[in-house]
């Protein structure tokens, strides 16, 4: 794929379009990222991939590996996850992330990185990390999307507690995602 050629006259307020690629058919598209620890995968995390493929043309759905957060679930147990649950999908990479954000969606030419906000509480943290983002890397923009109103309340610490506690989780999380937990949670004997 090439990049879209840029107009000899170059006007100042206009951002830099490497993100716009060209395919084969000469058509422009935009590829996404939405990095996340994913672990583990929530409806909610789902409805934003669904949502972000309704906009862009590619999204790639980034596992972040955090030193300072201890998983339950490994990278690559992650990865099968997601890939299980979402299958092959045109538009839909799912990869790994090591090291910045930035360094990686900027070697994909992923330059919109998708984030949720569940409440106002997540606004502050997501509005610090999108701009030390675009200091990093002047072509990163981010895209805030809010979940769809049964999700707003989700997230993976809630699920991991509930399902620690041997509570019902279905109505949160896939049925493969369900029975991972279940299985990881019997198998530490932590149920």
């Amino acid at each position: 794929m090439k990049r879209k050629q840029e107009s000899s006259s170059k006007d100042p307020r206009c951002r830099d379009s490497s993100s716009l690629l060209e395919s084969p058919s000469g058509l422009l598209y935009r590829r996404a990222i939405y990095p996340g620890s994913f672990d583990p995968l929530t409806n909610g995390h789902l409805d934003l991939i669904e949502r972000a493929l309704n906009i862009f043309d590619e999204v790639i759905v980034a596992v972040a590996t955090n030193s300072s957060k201890q998983p339950l679930f490994s990278t690559q147990e992650r990865l099968a996850l997601l890939h299980g649950v979402l299958g092959e999908r045109p538009g839909l990479l799912i990869e790994s992330l090591d090291g910045l954000l930035v360094d990686a969606a900027a070697r994909r030419k992923a330059f919109v990185v998708i984030r949720g906000l569940r409440a106002i509480s997540d606004f502050e943290g997501e509005f610090q990390m999108a701009l030390t983002n675009r200091r990093l890397e002047p072509r990163i923009e981010t895209m805030f999307l809010a979940p769809r109103e049964d999700c707003i309340f989700l997230n993976s610490r809630l699920v991991k507690e509930v399902a620690s506690l041997g509570g019902n989780i279905t109505p949160f999380v896939p049925k493969l995602v369900v029975e991972a937990l279940e299985k990881k949670f019997l198998t530490n004997n932590l149920l």
